[in-house]
């Protein structure tokens, strides 16, 4: 694909039973990745519907083919709803290093900029380079938060 490649994705929103849903799902699932799996749970149980003030989710499109996910909640790891947290990120293996990710985050990050102080993520650790180059800063100590950006308020 390509450098300039991400101008023919569009993001909008997403609910897991969009059509190609399933198929990115068991993608992530087959390299190891459970979290579109954890996604499509939370939301049929109803348990996480990125329904509560600031939440969303965002898929990212090539096409008709639905080639990445990524979400924002109230972090769940704590009491605190100015915390968000980066959910379920994942691009198809096909369109990664196409700029996805970093379009989708960036996406959650300038809605998370509406609703919360801080931005936190559990990232594996070959994403850590990924998550820093866009601001975020590492975290050691926390057993839920790998990485944290503080997002300007009061503006």
């Amino acid at each position: 694909m390509g450098g300039s490649a991400a101008t023919s994705y569009v993001l909008k929103r997403l609910r897991p039973t969009a059509r190609g849903f399933d198929a990115l799902k068991e993608e992530s699932r087959q390299e190891g990745y459970w979290m579109l799996v954890r996604l499509a749970d939370g939301w049929a149980s109803g348990r996480n519907i990125f329904r509560k003030r600031g939440e969303a989710l965002f898929g990212a499109w090539h096409g008709d083919e639905l080639v990445g996910v990524c979400g924002l909640n109230i972090d769940p790891y704590f009491n605190d709803r100015d915390q968000g947290r980066v959910r379920h990120l994942f691009v198809s293996a096909l369109h990664r290093r196409n700029g996805v990710g970093r379009m989708l985050v960036e996406t959650v990050i300038n809605r998370a900029r509406e609703y919360f102080a801080v931005l936190n993520t559990r990232a594996p650790k070959e994403a850590f380079g990924f998550y820093e180059g866009l601001g975020f800063e590492r975290l050691e100590g926390e057993e839920f938060v790998t990485h944290r950006m503080t997002l300007a308020t009061g503006d």
